[in-house]
């Protein structure tokens, strides 16, 4: 059985523009740029620019032959001494930032001015219009986060590294956001940026930035499992799980992955959605667990299995349950089980195969519905997990969130 288990960290990465990247390196529509004023972003006579003029920041889009501004009537004026601009594309979306000066050496925090969604001016998802981006301002390259949620372990990695996917959140809803890897240090609970992954669809043209996303080792390649959540669209929701298979160094990087779809079987579940894929190989096959919607958003954990991912069948599901995600399989006392995250209760609760519950995980249930992701680390546990706490301002709404909580079994903390 497992103990129950305290906070023992919490950790947010927060970088507009990943460390050391260059625009050479976007292969989807998630880039930014920074500089202590006016800084754009150009492909072509594509021109998208976020304007400071020392009182405020806007947007002004270049697209088409003809110019427009999108200036905020109420977020558009800092309150504060700014010393940094940003520019952030993320999707469809394009925002433009401010970050105030920090106290003591440590860095302000960003917050956003301004926001318009281009989908109707330019196609952002274009491999050519990505390959032709260029910058003005003194750092540019690859978006980054604004925080990290939705973590699990990446399977089958050696040398006992533990190693976490994890959704980056971008400045906004879910179709600002995209996969990224991340490795964690069990003993001072670091977390190092690895990798970005972005997918392409079947029959389906343009970039996405998928998320909610397991990756594991399957003999000499990788498989990723994610939820296309890339370019949700609230007024059409539409949302399903992809396959990726390769052999490319995930740890490392930025990847463009090609997906096909993995049909998850909803028989009897009146489902309209799956997402959050979790798989697992045992000696009878294979084992998915995920998160079926009978509609936008009521959403329950469900199980699959089969001898192959291409013959699977419904082994049970916790229809009863209402705001019940992050369906998590681990081996718990020689059986498969499922955790899963129930906004409602606010607990953990654990089935077997048949979805029967079985108990309920004892530990802190922070804001959001946070995932239960149980790292094996030697003969101790840790569990990575996530809160709901939004970063960027009231801006950008729901979407930013994702503090990384880690916990570890209660007699073994220290905070």
């Amino acid at each position: 059985m497992l103990p129950p288990f305290e906070v023992a960290a919490r950790r947010r990465p927060v970088d507009l523009v990943v460390p050391g990247s260059s625009l050479a390196e976007v292969v989807a529509p998630y880039a930014a740029a920074t500089g202590p004023g006016t800084v754009a972003l150009r492909s072509g006579e594509d021109v998208l620019v976020g304007r400071w003029d020392g009182d405020a920041a806007w947007l002004e889009v270049t697209a088409g032959g003809r110019t427009t501004r999108h200036r905020s009537r109420r977020f558009a004026r800092p309150d504060a001494p700014i010393e940094e601009v940003g520019l952030a594309l993320t999707g469809t979306h394009l925002t433009v930032l401010t970050r105030a000066a920090g106290a003591a050496g440590v860095a302000g925090a960003w917050t956003a001015r301004g926001r318009h969604d281009l989908r109707d001016r330019l196609d952002t998802r274009s491999g050519a219009w990505l390959a032709a981006l260029t910058a003005d301002a003194p750092v540019a390259g690859r978006f980054g986060q604004l925080g990290l949620r939705d973590v699990r372990v990446v399977d089958g990695v050696e040398d006992g590294r533990v190693v976490l996917s994890a959704t980056s959140a971008g400045p906004g809803f879910f179709d600002t956001a995209h996969t990224s890897l991340w490795e964690l240090d069990p003993a001072t609970y670091a977390l190092t940026h690895l990798s970005d992954l972005f997918f392409r669809r079947s029959g389906r043209p343009g970039r996405y930035g998928d998320h909610a996303t397991h990756v594991l080792r399957d003999g000499s390649a990788w498989l990723v499992a994610t939820s296309t959540w890339g370019d949700f669209d609230r007024d059409r929701p539409r949302v399903g799980v992809t396959l990726a298979r390769t052999d490319a160094d995930l740890l490392s990087g930025v990847h463009l992955l090609d997906t096909t779809p993995l049909p998850l079987p909803v028989d009897g579940l009146r489902s309209v959605g799956t997402w959050d894929p979790h798989l697992a190989r045992t000696a009878e096959g294979w084992l998915v667990g995920f998160v079926s919607a009978t509609r936008f958003f009521r959403f329950h954990p469900a199980l699959a299995g089969g001898p192959t991912l291409d013959s699977l069948s419904l082994l049970g599901a916790a229809g009863g349950l209402k705001e019940c995600e992050g369906s998590t399989l681990a081996h718990l006392d020689g059986a498969w089980r499922v955790l899963a995250s129930d906004k409602r209760a606010r607990r953990y609760p654990v089935f077997d195969l048949a979805m029967r519950e079985t108990g309920e995980l004892a530990a802190p249930y922070p804001t959001n519905i946070p995932w239960p992701t149980l790292v094996r680390t030697g003969d101790d546990w840790l569990l990575a997990t996530f809160d709901g706490r939004p970063y960027g301002g009231a801006l950008l709404g729901y979407g930013t969130h994702g503090e990384v909580v880690l916990m570890r079994p209660a007699d073994r903390t220290t905070v």
